[in-house]
């Protein structure tokens, strides 16, 4: 009886210890920020691309886990950036043309919303206008895609801390001519209209509306817009106690291959991959920062057909003008980033990163 009641200390003890372990490294892989970059239609072939003409490295290569997510939406196999986008931000699976809603048309929140809510500072950063299909998911809640001017008077119903990009008219020449940039400052956001006074940003709320629609492609004069505004994002945010969520889109990797243009997609896939080193240079730096990279869908249906790494040439073919159903990459890198290994639904990235965070849905 003795040597029996030894034996149930002993296991109850292990148990313990074993309990006890696995509390503190929960607690300990659960980071206190998330960077969330989405290359807008980043498959495989669209990285290797770029790091093909990068003479044969990317940022991405720092990111050790990695997983796949299925990209087709509520509605049909091949997603659109509204659904892809609403499912990467709520959780759900929704209709293609779909902002922040369900199936039903209701409002679901994201996990910028969610964020907020638990008193964490928030950004978004893309290079297209602010209100489109991919960052409009983490923040609006319309019924399509294309209600850009209500998409945009979504953004005063939030407590956004920072948000970068193109989409001026959507604030400032709207159909109801309703001056949204003045309300902004009402509500004490600092508006910006270029890269120097996004440099010279304050601490308080920061709206930067850096062009009247999309961004400008790389090579048409956008420069380092992405990569200086991902650094800016991020010691804006990086103030907050409590941590901060931000989402940033490479959002012409799409319409490069919408375009089957090589050239295009090589520049901005590798434009996104100097916004992705930005964000790992800080986690790396700071130990408590989540950084995933990710995509909405693939398009074109890319493939690499020739080479030269020593010279940085590469061959791209493009199958098609559109998006594909073809999984695409998840890379996750700090805190909790084992947790993106293996192949799941794209909701799943939001599940994740609410469980990491230690949200409740």
């Amino acid at each position: 009886m003795k040597n029996l009641l030894v034996s149930i200390l002993f296991f109850t003890a292990i148990l313990n210890c074993s309990f006890g372990q696995q509390a503190k490294e929960t607690e300990e892989t659960r980071p206190k920020n998330i960077i969330l970059m989405i290359g807008d239609g980043m498959g495989i072939s669209q990285i290797y691309s770029g790091m093909v003409v990068n003479m044969g490295w990317l940022n991405i290569e720092r990111m050790r886990y990695i997983g796949f997510s299925k990209t087709y939406s509520a509605s049909d196999f091949i997603t659109d950036s509204g659904a892809g986008g609403t499912a990467i931000a709520t959780g759900k699976k929704t209709y293609n043309g779909a902002i922040g809603v369900g199936t039903d048309t209701m409002p679901v929140k994201s996990v910028l919303h969610l964020a907020e809510e638990n008193g964490l500072s928030t950004g978004l950063v893309a290079t297209s206008t602010i209100t489109h299909a991919t960052p409009a998911s983490f923040i609006a809640h319309q019924k399509s895609r294309n209600s850009y001017e209500a998409i945009a008077a979504d953004f005063l119903k939030t407590d956004i801390d920072l948000f970068i990009g193109g989409g001026k008219n959507h604030f400032e020449k709207r159909s109801d001519s309703i001056n949204l940039s003045d309300k902004l400052r009402q509500k004490g956001y600092q508006v910006i209209y270029d890269t120097v006074g996004l440099k010279k940003a304050a601490n308080s709320p920061v709206a930067a509306l850096l062009s009247d629609s999309h961004m400008p492609a790389v090579s048409e004069g956008r420069g380092n817009m992405l990569p200086l505004s991902v650094e800016v994002a991020i010691e804006h945010l990086s103030d907050s106690n409590k941590g901060f969520f931000l989402m940033v889109e490479g959002s012409q990797i799409d319409w490069a291959c919408h375009d089957t243009n090589a050239t295009y997609l090589v520049e901005e896939m590798i434009d996104f991959d100097k916004a992705v080193g930005k964000a790992l240079d800080f986690a790396e730096k700071d130990g408590n920062t989540l950084v995933i990279v990710t995509a909405d869908h693939e398009t074109g249906g890319v493939a690499v057909t020739g080479g030269d790494i020593k010279k940085g040439s590469a061959e791209i073919e493009f199958v098609c003008h559109n998006h594909t159903g073809v999984p695409v990459p998840v890379f996750a890198f700090g805190p909790g980033a084992e947790s993106f290994i293996g192949f799941y639904e794209n909701t799943g990235i939001f599940d994740k990163m609410i469980k990491l965070f230690g949200f409740s849905d």
